[in-house]
């Protein structure tokens, strides 16, 4: 199989660059599509709305989690088989792959739909939001397909070693969102349940473009549907269900940690929001590098080409280093100004400000957890990597932000998290250099 940009060979600086660059631009188109949709109805359907939509995104969110955290796996799985160069076994996973994620999709959209009202009681959601919120939802379930589709076929890309094309699938998306949000929900007065609608429609045209695309560019996607074979569906299992785990751990562990910040009244509360605005941008290029990272390990361990898997951790940890060392001294020396974008209350400037030029003194060892742990989930050692995220955030960050916060008021909070961020971050050198990641063996 011919692979758009084959990571088992050439110069490991500048394939890993070149790999993780479109990451980055992806992230950021895939964040200003909910930004736009957040925007649109700020201005145009008001306070109530932005609400509903708040409040939608944030239940998407953890529904999501059940089906799209299995992207680390199937990331993992055919940038292997890539390396490995096995187009059958490629058509027999992709096959196997397909079935498995249409009927979980099926049941997350489907348990979803009748789990709406409890969900947004469980949230405390407003009554006057409620009805909005619910159809924003409800038209969300139904055009699920296309957004799980859409981003298996993309991670999928990405595991051959084709990270462009899903960028500009997406810039496509997000201009195609910008155009219809407007019209859905003013020309057509459709309010809140005109984005849900256009965002359906950005992802059936980006699916089916993704879909047309793949079919000529590879042979390898033109295959025939199969009774998945016990194997495959157990290897796809073992390695999805602890990155489903993963993602709805980091959820409620941030949900743990705002009940924290709440305790410290609006302005804190206001302060940190504008604060993890900024840490989610900043995260976009570590994670972007981390799933570089994991794409090239998976690949050359495929290959087991072992050399230049240890050679792309080095690369990546220097590419980190010298992206975190910009982030830190960029964020800490325009923390009051970059926090203003989203808030004005003096307040809460002060704490987001202060909670900024904390954290970003250990903004370093967030990204090397990225590039440690993208290694080892390129070898398939989805659980272990689990492990270190629940050692993260129930072991370390949770009580280390509690006990900080308790002695230390408000700046125990961005010392907690970040004294977490370090801890966490000997774990995970401590299980590179002496787990038994490197026994582990997805295709025999």
């Amino acid at each position: 199989m011919q692979l758009k940009e084959d990571l088992t060979s050439g110069s490991i600086y500048r394939k890993l660059y070149i790999f993780a660059l479109p990451l980055v631009f992806t992230n950021l188109l895939q964040m200003s599509m909910q930004l736009t949709d957040s925007l649109w109805v700020g201005n145009l359907l008001g306070s109530t709305a932005f609400g509903a939509i708040t409040i939608g995104l944030t239940v998407m969110s953890i529904v999501l989690a059940f089906v799209l955290g299995s992207n680390n796996a199937i990331l993992t799985i055919f940038a292997q088989l890539s390396g490995k160069n096995d187009p059958k076994e490629i058509k027999s996973y992709l096959s196997s792959s397909v079935i498995l994620l249409m009927g979980l999709t099926f049941i997350v959209a489907l348990v979803g739909s009748f789990v709406v009202d409890p969900l947004l009681g469980w949230l405390n959601t407003p009554d006057s939001i409620k009805p909005i919120a619910k159809e924003y939802l409800l038209i969300n379930f139904f055009g699920m397909f296309f957004l799980v589709g859409y981003n298996f076929v993309a991670t999928v890309l990405r595991a051959f070693g084709d990270s462009k094309t899903p960028l500009y699938f997406i810039l496509v998306g997000a201009l195609l969102n910008v155009v219809l949000d407007p019209i859905f929900i003013k020309v057509l007065n459709l309010g809140l349940a005109g984005v849900a609608y256009a965002t359906v429609i950005v992802y059936i045209v980006i699916f089916l473009v993704s879909l047309y695309y793949v079919g000529r560019k590879y042979q390898t996607f033109k295959f025939r549907f199969q009774k998945p074979r016990w194997v495959e569906v157990r290897t796809i299992l073992q390695l999805s269900i602890p990155s489903i785990t993963q993602m709805i751990v980091i959820h409620a562990g941030s949900n743990v940690i705002l009940s924290i910040v709440n305790s410290f009244g609006e302005s804190t509360v206001a302060g940190f929001g504008a604060a993890q605005r900024l840490n989610q941008l900043i995260l976009l290029p570590a994670s972007a590098l981390g799933t570089a990272v994991n794409t090239m390990a998976a690949q050359n361990i495929g290959a087991k080409q072992w050399n230049r898997v240890f050679k792309t951790t080095k690369v990546g940890l220097i590419y980190n280093a010298i992206l975190m060392a910009l982030v830190t001294i960029t964020f800490y020396i325009w923390a009051e100004p970059l926090v203003r974008l989203f808030i004005q209350e003096e307040a809460s400037v002060a704490f987001g400000t202060l909670y900024v030029k904390t954290i970003a003194f250990f903004y370093l060892f967030i990204g090397l957890n990225f590039i440690l742990n993208g290694v080892v989930r390129g070898s398939g050692a989805m659980f272990q990597v689990l492990m270190l995220n629940i050692i993260s955030l129930w072991v370390l960050r949770v009580p280390l932000t509690y006990f900080f916060s308790s002695i230390y008021g408000q700046i125990g909070i961005p010392l907690g998290m970040g004294s977490s961020f370090l801890l966490s971050c000997l774990f995970s050198i401590a299980y590179y250099k002496w787990g038994n990641w490197r026994e582990k063996e997805l295709f025999r």
